[in-house]
Formats: C-alpha cells, structure tokens, sequence
C-alpha cells in the first residue's frame, strides 16, 4: 500500500508526453549536489534539461544512458542536464547512481520544494530551458519512442538560442 503514490506518478507519467509551457523565467533554485552546489541561474547561457527523478522509477533508470550521451555529444555546444533526486532516502539515490554512473550534474532535493516550484506532475519530468533561463518545454514520462523529437527539440534550441545571448 505504501508504493501505491508511486504507481500512481508512474501511471501518470506514461500518459503524458510533452506540453510547451507559456514564457517565463525558469524558477531559480540551489540544491547540494554530488560536488558542492547546483544552481540553475549559474547555468545561464546554457541549454539545460532539468530532469527529475527517483531510484524506484523505472523510466528514469531507463533515460540516464540517454542523458549521458546527450551530455556528451552536445556539452560544446553548450548543452547542460541537471538531474534533481526526489528519494527521501539518500542511499538509494546513491545506490542507483553508482550503478547508472552520469555524466551530468546531480542535485538532491528530497523534501521535494523544487518539484514544487515547477509543479511536477509525473516521474521521471523534465524541463527545457533556454539559454536566457527561459522555460520552453515540460516533457513527463520517458518512451523511446520520444527521444527523436527530444533531440530536435534541443537541438533547434541550441541553435536559436545561439542569437538569444
């Protein structure tokens, strides 16, 4: 009974797909992450993919290898994943990450005030951000099926977001 919240957010997040959100900054924030602290306004002229996640959701696990190629491929081009854990329980964050090893930057959030902020909905969830710290774009759940459009859609972004700065 108690995994039953965490069904429901799965459930959920295999309905939605990708809504673009109306203009407007993206909520600033700091969280302790593996090496010191992330925040978000630091990352201004970047392109971040701010993902949220947690050990026990199964998509997620599923999308870290995709993050981590995208981090490699398009880190030049200055393209940035911050993935903030949700897990109330600090050991299984680390417990999965030891195994899925990013390449990324990690930030923690266990009471869950960011998700907060950006009105999370689903796991795993993720946000597009412009290089002017601008939300463009909220994606809930993870499917292979999406990854095509996500990489078009970043990389449109990366390259309007060149004449943005």
């Amino acid at each position: 009974m108690q995994d039953l919240p965490k069904v429901l957010v799965i459930i959920l997040a295999m309905c939605f797909s990708s809504v673009v959100l109306s203009a407007g900054k993206a909520p600033d924030f700091e969280l302790e992450g593996l090496s010191g602290k992330v925040k978000l306004s630091e990352y201004k002229g970047k392109v971040v993919y701010l993902d949220f996640w947690a050990s026990w959701c199964g998509p997620c696990r599923k999308s870290f290898p995709w993050l981590n190629d995208m981090q490699a491929r398009l880190k030049k081009k200055g393209f940035r994943v911050i993935a903030v854990n949700l897990d109330t329980q600090r050991a299984d964050a680390d417990k999965f990450l030891s195994e899925l090893k990013p390449n990324f930057d990690i930030a923690f959030d266990p009471p869950g005030k960011v998700a907060g902020l950006y009105e999370l909905q689903g796991m795993p969830s993720a946000y597009l951000i412009d290089r002017n710290g601008e939300l463009h774009s909220a994606h809930m759940g993870f499917r292979d099926k999406d990854i095509p459009l996500l990489e078009r859609e970043i990389e449109a972004l990366l390259k309007r977001s060149k004449t943005m700065k």
